[in-house]
């Protein structure tokens, strides 16, 4: 590789340093590099100007897992790896810790790295669509207690949740919100979806993992005559739409796959182990 992209989160690289410093050492070593970030109009936590993604190898993301999101959806339908530099905390999919950053450029630019692909999902509601990596999030609006929501899977009547909210995670994702919210954390290696209520408001209901070729449709159940948004979809954190009663949500698999660069050959159990302990 000699041509990178480096996508910075401000917050957690002040003024730029570690970006600029990372891109003199890329030039000294007869490479190229260039900074987007989300103080600068080529970059706004969404999109990339396609210019920016023309003939890049790699995508260097400095950040942590929320900036490794963003950057997954900013490439769009560009077939670019990503590498994760972890400033944040966890940092499941940013493998690289800061120290070991010019180490793994060094094997970048030798070439001596694996490439893992994780899959994504697909989140519709009326004319709005976004592939996410992490999960389909839907949660109560306003002074909302519970909202009521109906699970299809095939258009079959799975379960009616009343809670707090409903999240449909990937794999990966299965990691964040779900994992909070007590659900099972699957292989990000795997094709399947994993269904788990926030909050439920009853004793029977649990986590449900579907295979990736289901269609899983979440519609609004009216619970409150006096309140017109019921709920509201949020897609790997971000671009929240309101939800009225009768409104859904359908989650499909995604034709799109994300990239990410491996450095190093541990097994996603060991990191597991790790980030959230155990013996």
């Amino acid at each position: 590789m000699n041509k990178f992209l480096i996508v910075a989160n401000t917050d957690k690289d002040i003024n730029l340093k570690l970006s600029q410093d990372i891109v003199a050492y890329i030039n000294e070593k007869g490479a190229k590099a260039v900074v987007v970030s989300d103080m600068q109009q080529h970059y706004n936590g969404t999109t990339i100007k396609p210019e920016y993604l023309e003939d890049v190898e790699a995508v260097i993301v400095l950040g942590g897992d929320g900036t490794m999101l963003r950057a997954a959806h900013s490439i769009g339908t560009y077939q670019v790896p990503l590498l994760g530099v972890n400033l944040g905390t966890l940092g499941f999919l940013t493998e690289v810790e800061e120290s070991n950053a010019y180490k793994a450029i060094d094997r970048l630019l030798a070439d001596d790295y694996s490439i893992e692909k994780r899959m994504m999902i697909e989140g519709r509601t009326g004319d709005t669509s976004f592939s996410c990596l992490n999960d389909v999030v839907i949660t109560r609006a306003g002074f909302s207690r519970i909202i009521g929501l109906n699970i299809y899977v095939n258009e079959q009547l799975l379960d009616t949740y009343e809670a707090d909210g409903v999240i449909v995670a990937t794999p990966t994702g299965s990691t964040g919100y779900n994992l909070s919210a007590g659900g099972p954390i699957i292989s990000p290696k795997s094709k399947a979806v994993v269904v788990t209520p926030i909050s439920p408001h009853s004793l029977t209901s649990k986590s449900v993992v579907f295979d990736s070729a289901d269609r899983i449709r979440i519609e609004v159940v009216k619970k409150r005559r006096t309140q017109e948004t019921e709920a509201i979809v949020s897609f790997d954190g971000a671009d929240n739409v309101e939800l009225s009663a009768g409104e859904s949500v359908e989650v499909t698999c995604s034709e799109r796959e994300i990239q990410l660069i491996k450095m190093y050959d541990v097994s996603f159990y060991s990191v597991l182990r790790e980030k959230i302990g155990g013996a």
